[in-house]
């Protein structure tokens, strides 16, 4: 297995090197503030509404689709939005801009930000 070198830490003065953005001290601190910063789920639509919508969309489309597409079958537990709606209430709810993925790469998309 290939990986990639360790680089220093994003935050101004930080010396540790790490696999991602942030060392494990300062990753706190980041998502700590960016979390200040973003509105409540509740207030980027996901309520009730999105929780029945995810119920009847899970159940017409069970599988994960990355896992489909690597011809593997694992059940899919979470909606994604395709392209990220970025707070457009039009595209957050075009069904053409779901698919069902697996908790792992439903993480994996949303952290690598497509």
């Amino acid at each position: 297995m290939v990986y990639k070198p360790k680089r220093p830490c994003n935050e101004p003065g930080c010396n540790i090197l790490t696999n991602q953005s942030y060392c494990d001290e300062h990753k706190k601190n980041y998502n700590k503030e960016y979390d200040k910063l973003r509105d409540s789920s509740n207030k980027r639509g996901y309520n009730y509404r999105w929780q029945k919508y995810t119920e009847s969309f899970l159940i017409r489309n069970p599988l994960c689709q990355h896992c489909i597409d690597r011809g593997d079958t694992v059940p899919a537990t979470e909606v994604d939005h395709i392209t990220p709606h970025r707070g457009n209430m039009k595209l957050f709810w075009d069904p053409n801009n779901h698919q069902g993925l697996c908790k792992s790469c439903h993480s994996r998309k949303t952290r690598k930000g497509f």
